[in-house]
Order: C-alpha cells, then structure tokens, then sequence
C-alpha cells in the first residue's frame, strides 16, 4: 500500500483456486466511478436519497446513500475505493455486501460507520481522517488489514473480533499506550510509529507478529519483546532509550534479525554498536545496515574489553568502600579505646582523692561503673567482627598504616622494588609508643624513607620526638593537632 511502505499479499480460503495469492493494489487512476458517480452523483443525485440515523443525543446524521451502477461493479466487483472525496462520513453502502476492499483516504471522516454488513470485507483503509475512535468495526470478522494511520485515536480498543486480523496500522495517532491487542494470535504487522509511547508492554499473545514499528515515540524502556516467537523486524529510531539495560529483554530474543535505535541517545555512545552485536550475534541488520563478519569479531573483541573494564572499576569501587568501612571500624574501636582509658583514669584518680573507710573496706569500688563500660564496649564492637581491625596500604610513595596490627606488616618480605619506593610513613590510629618499638625495622625495611605522619597517634608532648632521634635523614614530619 503507497501510504505504508509495504505490499500486502492475502491468503484467503474463499479464492477459488486453492493456495493461489490473493494480491490487493490500489489503483489511483481515476476510473468514470470516481469522475462520475462520486464527484457528482455523491453532492446532488443522492441529495434526496438520504437516511437518518438517530444516535440519542436529540439531533439525527443524514448518510448519502451510495449505489453502483451494473458496468461499474463488473468493473471493480470486489472492490470500492472513495480517496480524496471530501466525505465526512461514511456513505452507506447499498447492495454491496459481497466488497472485500473498501477505500476511504484523505478524507474528513470523524467515526467509522455503515460497513457493518461488509461480512467479507478483507481490507479496510482509512488513512488521514479525522477518526478519534476505533468503533464499527466488531462484525467484520473476515478483516485481514485495517490501516487506520494518520487519525487522532488515542486508545487501541474494540477489537476483541478481529481474531483473523494480519496488518494493523496505526501509525500517526496519540495512542499512549499498548493494549488491547494480546488476542490477535494471527497478527504479523504492527505500525505504531509516530505516537505517545514511552514503555513497550502488553505484547504477550502476539504469536504471529513478525515486524513492530515503534518509530518517533518516547520510548525509554522495553518489555515482553521476548516473548514474541516470530518476530524479525523492530524498529525503534528516535526513542528515549539511553541505556543498554533499558532494552536488555531483546538480547533473548532467539528470531529478532533486524533492528534500528538510530536516533535514540543510546546510539551516540562508543560502545553503541559492538555491545548491541555482542548481545544481540543473531541480527543480520543494524539500523539498516548489513552486519559483517569481520564487524561482529571486532564487536565481540570490544564487548569483552569494556566487560573487563566495567569488572575492574567495579572491583575498585568495591575496595574503595571497603576501606571506607575498615577505616571506620578502626576509628570506632581506637574511640572507644580511648574513652575507657580516660574513664579508668578518672576512677583512678577519684579513688585516690576520696578515700572512705566502711567496716575497714573501701567506699569507692564501683561495680556498677565497671559492668556499665564492659556492656558499652561489648555493644559497641558488636556486628564489626566481619571488618578489619587494621589497615595496610601502599598508595604511590606512601605507606598507610591504620591501627595498631598494621605495624605487623613491617615483618613481611617486601619487595625490594616497593620498599625502595616508599618515602612517606602515615600512621593513624596508633599509640606512638607502640610505634617507637618498631622504628628500627622501619628504617631497615624502608631506607628510602624521609618522611614520617601522625594521626591520632597521641603524640601530645615534645619530649615524645626524642625517641625519634635513631631515624637518620629524616627531611619532615606531619603532625596532626591532637593534643
């Protein structure tokens, strides 16, 4: 058909020879019907042949009565094309039951009406009307395509009858959602291009369906394209979808051979094509263009790579959390640490200031205190036993040491390679006399060092620095403000 891109072939089993084709054409020269009959003949022979239909409201629609002459059935026995004759209703149609084609482009048509007799009406074209509902049309029960492209309908319903429904256009219309459609088992071709659709579902039932249009709509996401066995051809151009995972479901589609996403945000990617091939090695077409085989090596090449990259800024991401919990673990645990040291000071010392003798045993011997701060401690350690209690990392020319077990790591066997390329020490989190025990196998595991961090170490007075003075050609020492 000229307005849909596509030549429609019929099967039907009222032909006479059996399994012959079945071939409708439009034909657009103007025949004496056309030049006649309907230019004429529709304004003033049939102007006082009308009939009135009465549809509640109060007010009647007269209908111009259409009749054909005998040369003029002979010539198109089958067939009735009324394009571009400025109705704006449809005529009712007498003694024609036996039409299998009827034509009503370009016209002004507002509701389908007066074909309900047409019992073996096979096509049915109402391209660039006016149409705002699919109505009318719950008898044809032998209608094989119905082109309703370029109207005004906004929703896809009464159409529960047509089981043996094969093209359904529907292009070209303000239709924001897909339904209504899952009993049509026998359905090959739908046009839904050029509507207000932004998610693909309900498409279960479609068993049939070889080739989807989904061209200049706002689709973001698809679903059910899956689930349809036979479909080959899916157009997607000019859509929303940006993402791969927003049409993940069609990387299991084992029959889909064709597809375009040309002008969707997802096409101006770099990795665009090679992981659409990578997923989707079944497509012979990508927008249009024949896939190669050397283009699908190098897709399956550049997929791996990207896979790879995305594995291993996932692994960092992951490190880097997990050293964001462990670096918090150990500040909890150096925290409460501290509390308790302070808190026992504090009993110490007001045991010391206020003695009180009661029957020759001291006053001050606070149980309760004590149970208190082992429940506080034990709460508040409780549920980290699956992080680190230390630290060890090797970051550039700095060697990170977090909590007291970290110091541990100067018995290891480094490397001469990373032992000489440290040249800053950062702890944190540690008892700076714990660290001056160690400072001999620091300087002997790391000759290069030349700068030492403190952090939470409780480096408080100066005189501490003089356990420092076996640590030869140090140029700086950081020290945070901690006491």
């Amino acid at each position: 058909v000229n307005n849909c891109g596509f030549q429609l072939v019929i099967q039907t089993s009222s032909i006479p020879e059996k399994n012959k084709p079945f071939e409708f054409r439009i034909n657009k020269e103007q025949s004496s019907f056309h030049n006649r009959l309907l230019q004429h003949d529709l304004e003033k022979n049939y102007s006082g042949r009308q009939d009135n239909v009465n549809f509640g409201s109060g007010s009647s629609i007269t209908f111009p009565v259409l009749q054909r002459t005998a040369e003029e059935k002979i010539l198109n026995s089958d067939r009735l094309t009324l394009e571009r004759q400025k109705l704006t209703v449809c005529p009712i149609i007498d003694g024609e039951d036996h039409l299998r084609l009827l034509n009503f482009q370009h016209n002004f048509i507002t509701r389908i009406q007066n074909i309900s007799n047409l019992h073996h009406l096979v096509f049915l074209d109402l391209y660039d009307n006016q149409i705002e509902e699919i109505s009318g049309v719950s008898t044809l029960r032998s209608l094989r395509v119905l082109l309703l492209g370029k109207n005004r309908i906004k929703k896809i319903s009464n159409l529960e009858n047509l089981k043996n429904l094969d093209v359904l256009d529907l292009h070209g219309n303000q239709i924001a959602k897909i339904e209504n459609i899952g009993h049509l088992s026998e359905l090959r071709v739908l046009n839904l291009a050029r509507n207000l659709l932004t998610v693909v579902e309900n498409l279960n039932g479609l068993d049939s369906l070889t080739e989807l249009n989904l061209r200049h709509n706002q689709v973001s996401a698809i679903k059910d394209v899956d689930t349809l066995p036979c479909l080959q051809r899916l157009f997607l151009s000019f859509n929303n979808i940006s993402s791969f995972e927003d049409i993940l479901c069609l990387a299991d589609s084992s029959s889909l051979s064709d597809i375009t996403l040309d002008g969707n945000p997802i096409a101006q990617e770099t990795w665009y094509k090679h992981t659409v091939l990578h997923h989707m090695m079944q497509l012979r077409q990508l927008d249009m263009k024949r896939i190669t085989e050397e283009e699908r090596r190098m897709a399956s090449i550049a997929a791996r790579k990207e896979e790879e990259r995305k594995r291993e800024s996932h692994r960092q991401t992951l490190l880097k959390e997990k050293k964001r919990l462990t670096i918090g673990n150990i500040a909890r645990q150096w925290e409460i640490q501290q509390n308790r040291v302070a808190l026992e000071a504090s009993l110490n010392k007001d045991k010391e200031n206020e003695p009180c003798q009661i029957n020759g045993s001291a006053a001050y011997v606070f149980p309760e205190e004590s149970r208190s701060l082992d429940t506080i401690l034990s709460s508040a350690v409780q549920g980290l036993s699956v992080l680190e209690s230390h630290l060890v990392e090797v970051e550039g020319d700095t060697l990170g040491l977090y909590g007291a077990g970290a110091l541990e790591c100067l018995d290891r066997n480094w490397s001469v390679q990373t032992a000489g390329i440290i040249a800053t020490v950062s702890f944190m989190f540690i008892e700076f006399d714990e660290i001056v025990q160690v400072l001999a196998k620091l300087k002997t595991k790391f000759p290069n060092c030349v700068h030492l961090k403190f952090k939470e170490t409780n480096l408080v007075a100066l005189q501490q620095f003089n356990a420092l003075a076996e640590m030869h050609r140090m140029e700086q020492l950081t020290v945070d403000p901690q006491g």
